[in-house]
């Protein structure tokens, strides 16, 4: 079987979680035997490639799909999308950034026979015009590539995966990692949410990434449910090694690593602290991430005035998320709606007892991890004192919680998978 893939980030050069899932999932379809062709906007040349080949799309020169603008503007009519986008911003701060419209729909397609797109790869201003040439170069890629079925992640992808079946007549299947609704609640965009929905309709499957989204694409996009299938994530810790740390403080530390966004529950975390800190003094709260949240976060942070026992990291990858790790001895994710969330499961390997709030994927597949209500601060700041206070409870969550992250792999996920491209190809 060979897949080409569409994603918009590969480690070493991530984002979020989407660029981790994509390398998980990628290695393990790879121990299955099935090969992938992995396309991204912008590649650096350090990717690992040795589980895929890294299509670099800046690197491709527009030539059949534009030998007739005509032919292919009607194949793409999907992508009348009237201004740019950038995303995890509130409606009154995109619309600060974005002083104009785009004039002209076919501005989009003003470049020219042999030329090349330089795709920033980034989540910038122009975004919007990126995905729409992205779904451009897609139809080239189509036209040079051989491959059994497409699979596009995210809504930044969907187009280019409905341009690839398009021309070549190949099953697509979308992967969806989050929606809209996750990202903005009910105050949604229209132009995401259309993309969305787009993609998910032309799809031949739709992989959901929990049961949670997979009753939103069915209630919120009206997909039909035989068509939507749920398959979990999990994490990669081939390589893990347990970092040992030398603290300069005797501090407890807890810890929030994510996006400081509506989605990921930032508020409720800071009002669980306040309330810990009035029964358990000697202990620090860390707020690793960054987003349209932080100012406001900080801000409140000083009224309660817990500011001497509050840090605020910035964004923090790579060997530093493993550090703050170590560092750790209670991790929370208060996310108000979380497709899936890879987070607690890389805390829980660190050796890191986990609080999720009930309103996430991943509490579909974990048993111990303290699940509460996102909402609920008195349930939150009560699980956290627990586990700060009682060795027994922090002890039994560490060793339980180990056992069952490290049973959650790709190569599971990836024998799934398989099955669905078996079945759209058939």
């Amino acid at each position: 079987m060979k897949v080409l893939m569409f994603g918009w980030e590969f480690p070493p050069h991530i984002s979020g979680g989407l660029g981790t899932a994509c390398y998980g999932l990628t290695k393990g379809l790879a121990s299955t035997g099935t090969e992938v062709l992995f396309v991204m906007p912008s590649a650096s040349g350090d990717e690992d490639q040795e589980s895929v080949r890294i299509i670099n799309a800046s690197d491709v020169e527009l030539r059949e799909s534009l030998s007739d603008l005509e032919r292919f503007t009607e194949k793409v009519r999907f992508m009348k999308i009237d201004s740019n986008l950038v995303p995890y911003l509130d409606p009154v701060e995109f619309k600060k950034m974005i002083s104009e419209d785009m004039e002209g729909r076919r501005e989009w397609f003003r470049v020219h026979y042999g030329d090349k797109y330089k795709f920033s790869g980034k989540y910038g201003a122009n975004l919007m015009e990126e995905v729409a040439r992205y779904a451009l170069i897609a139809g080239e890629i189509a036209i040079e590539n051989s491959f059994d079925v497409i699979h596009a992640h995210d809504w930044l992808t969907y187009l280019a995966g409905i341009t690839a079946k398009r021309f070549s007549g190949k099953p697509l299947v979308v992967h969806v990692h989050a929606t809209e609704y996750d990202r903005s609640g009910s105050n949604i965009n229209t132009q995401v949410y259309d993309i969305e929905r787009a993609g998910m309709e032309a799809a031949d499957k739709v992989i959901t990434v929990s049961n949670l989204t997979r009753n939103i694409v069915i209630n919120k996009y009206g997909i039909e449910p035989s068509k939507v299938v749920t398959v979990h994530n999990a994490v990669d810790f081939q390589n893990f090694e347990q970092l040992e740390v030398e603290r300069g403080v005797n501090d407890k530390i807890v810890t929030f690593l994510g996006r400081i966004t509506f989605q990921k529950g930032p508020e409720y975390f800071i009002e669980a602290a306040a309330k810990v800190l009035s029964r358990y003094p000697d202990v620090r709260f860390v707020m690793a991430g960054s987003g349209d949240m932080l100012n406001r976060s900080i801000r409140r942070v000083a009224r309660l005035g817990i500011a001497h026992r509050f840090h605020f990291t910035g964004f923090l990858k790579g060997d530093d998320v493993k550090r703050m790790f170590a560092h750790s001895d209670v991790y929370v994710m208060p996310s108000v709606s979380e497709p899936f969330g890879i987070s607690p499961l890389e805390a829980m390997r660190s050796n890191v007892p986990a609080i999720i709030s009930k309103q996430s994927g991943v509490a579909e597949v974990l048993k111990h991890a303290i699940k509460v209500d996102f909402w609920d601060i008195d349930a939150m700041a009560d699980a956290i004192y627990s586990l700060l206070t009682y060795p027994a409870i922090s002890k039994m969550a560490v060793r339980c919680g180990l056992d069952e992250v490290n049973a959650l792999r790709w190569e599971h996920a990836a024998e799934q998978i398989n099955s669905i491209y078996n079945e759209v190809t058939c």
